[in-house]
């Protein structure tokens, strides 16, 4: 057994190799990079991402990204595609072919297959001489110059180079169709990324109750109303209008500082031109919000019109973080 600092050693090195291929691949996107995402761009078809063996599980990688980043793709399997899963393919899909050595069984029957229905082929190879960048329209290199595996034989860095390189199409598509947070919303509407996206306060505050107070109320009635309330601070109101704000923090440090607190009302402790979020903005915002100014509730505004509170509990309770 080796030693806890053998083994690190090596989990370090894996990486150090892998660093040197991603690094290289800097000076493979070439103009069949380019051209491969105006083919794209302008096809009225999907991707079809095909490939074998481990070059087929970083396939389903990319086609996952790029359907989550409005790319239409469908993985196609090499070997299931001699047997009956062709027909996956329509006539303005383009394809995508991965295969390290571009040389094997599978690819050398698919690709004259694909060529003979007069669908585009980009490769992604290791070799740019092989059978598979002969037969397709655009290289894009994913060569590198030594896998991490010490006997040089499992893919590993290489594999790492394809999915890196597949990262790469599927952001320089994103960012020249001028892909927007609300497209990327549309592609993942449950979870914690579509909340982000989409919920907004006024989906969160409006089952709070409203507290606030007038500016002249005494101290019994501004701790009634923030108990009562429960959400850590109440507003304080002038004919209707929102002029502060007083927190159960607020509270604590008048205390701090006076022995005799009766004569106290709310405009003496209030935070005058409290901070307020317009009850449409996102979530994700009011978080980034209090997170900058470390605090745990806002007050909810309509317009200019004080209409209730959100409070960091309710934001987390969503599971934005």
């Amino acid at each position: 057994m080796k030693s806890t600092e053998e083994i690190k050693h090596i989990g370090l090195k894996t990486i150090d190799a892998e660093l040197v291929a991603i690094k290289d691949l800097k000076s493979q996107i070439s103009n069949d990079f380019a051209n491969a995402v105006k083919l794209i761009l302008s096809s009225e078809g999907r991707v079809i991402v095909t490939g074998i063996g481990k070059s087929a599980n970083i396939a389903m990688k990319i086609v996952a990204t790029f359907n989550s980043t409005g790319t239409p793709s469908i993985f196609m399997h090499a070997a299931d595609a001699l047997h009956g899963d062709l027909g996956i393919i329509q006539k303005d899909d383009v394809i995508i072919c991965i295969s390290n050595s571009g040389n094997t069984p599978e690819i050398k029957v698919l690709a004259p297959l694909i060529k003979l229905r007069g669908n585009k082929i980009v490769a992604f190879t290791g070799n740019v001489t092989s059978f598979l960048a002969k037969k397709s329209d655009f290289i894009i290199n994913t060569s590198v110059q030594k896998e991490a595996c010490p006997n040089n034989l499992a893919p590993t860095s290489s594999t790492t180079a394809q999915l890196v390189m597949g990262d790469a199409l599927a952001i320089a598509l994103l960012e020249c169709r001028g892909f927007t947070l609300e497209d990327f919303g549309k592609y993942h509407p449950g979870g914690a990324i579509g909340k982000k996206i989409y919920l907004r306060v006024s989906d969160l505050f409006s089952v709070n109750q409203v507290p606030k107070v007038n500016k002249d109320d005494d101290i019994k009635s501004i701790i009634m109303e923030i108990s009562s309330k429960r959400l850590g601070a109440t507003a304080v109101m002038n004919n209707g209008s929102l002029i502060g704000i007083i927190t159960d923090g607020d509270l604590r440090r008048m205390l701090e500082k006076s022995q005799d607190i009766k004569g106290f009302i709310a405009k003496d402790i209030m935070t005058p031109n409290p901070r307020t979020i317009d009850k449409n903005t996102h979530v994700a915002d009011a978080l980034s919000i209090m997170r900058k100014e470390n605090i745990t509730q806002l007050l909810v505004v309509d317009g200019t019109n004080y209409v209730g509170v959100i409070h960091l509990h309710d934001i987390l309770r969503e599971g934005i973080l």
